[in-house]
């Protein structure tokens, strides 16, 4: 990787908002490996609270959360932001309606759990770099 692709990525932020620890960690790994800055919440509210304080570049937004659910973080920032940040909604629910819906609040990748980490980075450098 040359010295600008490392600065480009370093420069980048990626909130991860889930409550499973050991996918959180394994996204995180990947993603710092990749060289991208990477903020973590296990919760929808910390999530909104980080995302309003540091400004992502991307968003990595489990559906099933407690305290409140990907989906009212998503409606919650598509609402406040001026300027849509860049999400990807990750999630082991099945149902087709979950992933309609999560495309009519205006989600930019749907990514179903389990999944190759290859599929994340490449969700993630299509939308950021």
């Amino acid at each position: 990787m040359s010295e600008q692709e490392a600065k480009t990525a370093e420069d980048k932020t990626i909130l991860l908002v889930d409550d499973d620890t050991e996918i959180v960690e394994t996204m995180r790994f990947a993603l710092e490996a990749k060289g991208y800055r990477v903020l973590v919440a296990r919760d929808g509210n910390q999530g909104l609270a980080l995302a309003e304080r540091d400004d992502p570049d991307l968003i990595v937004l489990d559906m099933m959360m407690p305290k409140r659910s990907g989906f009212l973080v998503l409606e919650k920032l598509r609402q406040t932001n001026k300027v849509p940040t860049k999400i990807i909604m990750v999630t082991g629910n099945e149902g087709n309606r979950h992933k309609a819906y999560a495309e009519m609040l205006g989600v930019d990748d749907y990514i179903r759990k389990p999944f190759a980490m290859d599929r994340l980075l490449g969700a993630v450098a299509k939308l950021i770099g």
